[in-house]
């Protein structure tokens, strides 16, 4: 993926939600964006899923592996994303595994789609690889946050997507249930599927992903190794709060 110079604006060009953002991911690289509420995290993530456009400007480049234009349903295959709207409106009478069957087709729930030996063979591998297959059969509305949180990336995994995109992923989440959501999310990435991570979260960052770029006020304020970018100057001036950075096991705190 390869954005520069994109802005994109609201309300008729008149607030710009995302200023002059640049910002390039190798195939297969593990990136987190970190930022606060209203940093325009969730209208990146939405610029990527082609749910808004950026402004009309010779200068700008708007590129997904190597393409300038894609059809949205294709590039929304390639790029399975989990976010908790989606969780929202899958919290319905249907069943785990009538869930992840869906993903096959773009909608939520089924609705006389023809389902093929394949294609359920396929699930229920992706479900026992998430370890969530004793739960196939239970309705998603009666389901915990972090199990109905498994399912939608299941969803997500059946169509093999180049990248996974996941969206405040621990939000709601209990201590327990987030441990267990982060050790699934490095399996998945030690598994081979890429990862974009956009979090307010410090914590939610898995040693694997050694990309961090900070985004406030719609911008991305800096990119690069975790190491340099996770630092006490920045996270402080992230979050408009003076903390310090510590670092354990591969994760990284702000006290």
């Amino acid at each position: 993926m390869e954005l520069k110079n994109i802005t994109v604006a609201k309300d008729g060009g008149k607030k710009k939600i995302l200023r002059n953002i640049s910002l390039r991911v190798p195939a297969g690289e593990n990136i987190a964006i970190l930022g606060p509420n209203g940093a325009g995290k969730t209208s990146l993530l939405k610029l990527i899923t082609r749910e808004y456009y950026p402004l009309a400007d010779e200068k700008a480049l708007f590129r997904v592996w190597g393409k300038d234009s894609w059809n949205i349903f294709e590039l929304r295959y390639l790029l399975g994303l989990v976010s908790n709207n989606l969780q929202s409106l899958c919290a319905r009478e249907i069943s785990g595994l009538e869930t992840v069957l869906s993903g096959f087709f773009g909608g939520i729930g089924l609705h006389g789609e023809r389902i093929t030996a394949g294609q359920r063979k396929k699930a229920l591998s992706v479900l026992r690889f998430l370890e969530i297959d004793r739960l196939k059969n239970r309705a998603m509305s009666v389901m915990s946050s972090g199990e109905a949180r498994r399912f939608l990336i299941a969803r997500a995994l059946v169509h093999d997507p180049k990248a996974l995109i996941l969206d405040e992923p621990t939000n709601s989440l209990d201590l327990r249930s987030t441990h267990h959501f982060k050790n699934m999310m490095r399996k998945i990435v030690r598994a081979g599927t890429g990862m974009i991570l956009v979090t307010q979260n410090l914590q939610d960052i898995i040693p694997e992903i050694r990309r961090v770029a900070l985004m406030k006020n719609g911008r991305i304020i800096e990119d690069g190794p975790k190491e340099i970018v996770l630092i006490s100057r920045n996270i402080s001036a992230l979050f408009d709060i003076p903390v310090r950075i510590s670092k354990r096991n591969g994760y990284y705190y702000a006290l």
